[in-house]
């Protein structure tokens, strides 16, 4: 089957884990393709490693649960912003020694902080 066209598009996503509560955001690049039989399909990239579509089945980094829900890029990020900028005495009620994501790569948590779902939902519930 040879490749008669291709499309590349790019898209970010954020993701929590409902199980754990883990956060973390992941950008793909998306190519779209026709082969020579006019069927179209689709491959996901994730740095440059071809990955299953993460609309799909995700699954969670921290956990393996796959009780993942998907938002718009930059909603973990703003939360982790908030919370480095929270006041020491915010910061300290959650405790914890968990790792926080950026880009899918965990790096240890700069508050200390263990990630709750409640926590990255906290900032958009209507007041």
């Amino acid at each position: 089957m040879s490749e008669i066209a291709a499309t590349t598009a790019y898209e970010a996503y954020a993701f929590a884990c409902m199980r754990c509560g883990y956060g973390w955001e992941q950008a793909y690049e998306i190519e779209h393709h026709i082969d020579g039989s006019h069927h179209a399909f689709v491959i996901y990239k994730a740095d440059g490693e071809q990955v299953p579509s993460p609309l799909s089945r995700p699954s969670c980094a921290n956990c393996g649960g796959h009780v993942v829900r998907i938002m718009r890029a930059g909603r973990v990020s703003t939360v982790q912003q908030m919370l480095r900028h929270a006041p020491p005495a915010r910061r300290a009620t959650a405790g914890g020694d968990a790792p926080e994501a950026v880009g899918a790569t965990a790096v240890p948590a700069a508050t200390g902080h263990r990630w709750h779902l409640s926590d990255l939902l906290h900032p958009f519930h209507r007041r």
